[in-house]
């Protein structure tokens, strides 16, 4: 199994480029590809700041990927719990993640953020 980084995810979702989306395509429809949490991050944050996407577009988008078996994740539920909480409130990517780790792997988080432990502690 390979790896894929956020630019062939990227240029998938954006269909914004005619070769490179295409390559992107078939990269993906064709090959089992591992989607690592960092590279998830990496993506999240791009499609946000730079294509200013919207928060629940970005969950569909992803969580389709992930339920078309386009791509193979560790964990999955880990990743969807996080795109779940990202499309339901305002924190970065990484507090999400946080969050589902704490949710899904009952772990705990220390944290000086007043905000994430205030919602942590309402159970998610």
């Amino acid at each position: 199994m390979a790896i894929v980084d956020a630019n062939i995810i990227l240029r998938y979702i954006l269909n914004d480029h005619e070769i490179l989306s295409a390559k992107a395509a078939e990269i993906l429809e064709k090959n089992k590809v591992n989607l690592p949490i960092e590279v998830a991050c990496e993506i999240v944050f791009v499609l946000q700041k730079v294509y200013q996407v919207e928060r629940e577009k970005i969950q569909q988008v992803l969580s389709k990927l992930i339920d078309e078996n386009l791509v193979y994740l560790e964990n999955p539920e880990l990743l969807l719990k996080a795109l779940k909480i990202y499309s339901e409130t305002k924190f970065d990517f990484v507090d999400c993640i946080l969050g589902a780790y704490c949710k899904i792997h009952q772990e705990s988080i220390f944290t000086f953020d007043k905000k994430l432990e205030n919602y942590i502690k309402r159970g998610i």
